[in-house]
């Protein structure tokens, strides 16, 4: 799961509207020091303020968020990996984006960028593209160390910086679609980027997840929140300034602004969890991963 584009593991609009930064266990610690105390609400957040939470947030806790996850992640791999999502879904053994020997690949939300890297083993052109230059960094450090070497670019996913029909393929595992306030420009935009047959495939948190706290254990298990409350999750800091948003889409919604961009939708992925994985991933858990879905994947494809 590319990194800056994964889900604050202990936030989302099903948590209570408590202090973020209070709660017990929270591996933020770095981002608190650098951010402050941050206070749950439920308010609007526009393109702009959603970019701005979310560059000095994946910059702040960018150390802590690769302490925790790196390793599942492969960020220190001199290839890289593909990791789709918490429940482990490897590219590797699902092949969802087909062939990518000799292709060119966009990667949207790329974080530190492992799955770049790892197209790149497997005979891929891929370029790296993330709003957060701390996410990225910490991708330039780790091939420094060896491996392929992938193009990175610091942008926002809303308004794409390549000419049109640059790429054969697009991916986001996590990556920026639930974070950006208007995520029909993002699918507009990679529409735009995209050659005649090109798939765009992305994964997010499951809109069904929306409802339920973020807790691994029993609390976990039970609906706090409407799904089809479609305000964003906001924690802002002190001076009322928004440090972290995530919005939430249904499935109809998603449906609805891929098609409306004028991708067919290929298929809808609801990776099951393995007997293999006991580790817990914020919310995500084998327990809740064995009752309903945490994660949705969409396979797009502009048509030929």
């Amino acid at each position: 799961m590319a990194d800056s584009s994964s889900p604050r593991p202990d936030s989302s609009a099903a948590d209570s509207l408590t202090d973020a930064s209070t709660r017990p266990g929270d591996r933020h610690a770095g981002a608190a020091e650098l951010l402050g105390e941050t206070h749950v609400r439920r308010v609007d957040a526009d393109s702009a303020a959603s970019a701005h939470a979310s560059r000095a947030w994946w910059d702040a806790d960018a150390a802590d968020y690769h302490a925790t996850h790196g390793e599942f992640l492969g960020v220190d791999s001199p290839g890289g990996e593909f990791v789709w999502c918490p429940e482990g879904t490897h590219e590797g053994d699902y092949h969802l984006l087909g062939d990518v020997e000799g292709r060119d690949v966009l990667e949207v939300g790329c974080g530190s960028a492992p799955c770049s890297r790892w197209l790149a083993r497997q005979g891929a052109r891929p370029v790296g593209l993330d709003l957060s230059m701390g996410m990225l960094a910490r991708g330039v450090e780790a091939m420094r160390r060896g491996g392929p070497s992938v193009p990175l670019v610091q942008a926002n996913a809303e308004v794409l910086p390549f000419a049109d029909e640059s790429f054969d393929l697009a991916c986001s595992a996590f990556g920026a679609v639930p974070f950006v306030a208007d995520s029909s420009a993002l699918m507009r935009e990679v529409v735009r980027v995209l050659r005649p047959g090109g798939l765009w495939v992305f994964s997010v948190n499951h809109p069904i997840r929306w409802i339920f706290p973020d807790d691994p254990g029993p609390a976990g298990l039970t609906a706090a929140l409407p799904y089809f409350d479609r305000s964003p999750y906001v924690e802002v800091d002190d001076a009322g300034v928004p440090v972290y948003v995530e919005h939430h889409r249904t499935i109809g919604d998603r449906v609805r602004e891929i098609v409306a961009a004028g991708l067919e939708l290929r298929d809808i992925v609801e990776p099951e969890w393995p007997e293999w994985l006991d580790r817990e991933w914020g919310q995500w858990s084998p327990l809740r991963g064995q009752l309903f879905p945490g994660t949705a994947i969409f396979s797009c494809r502009k048509p030929a």
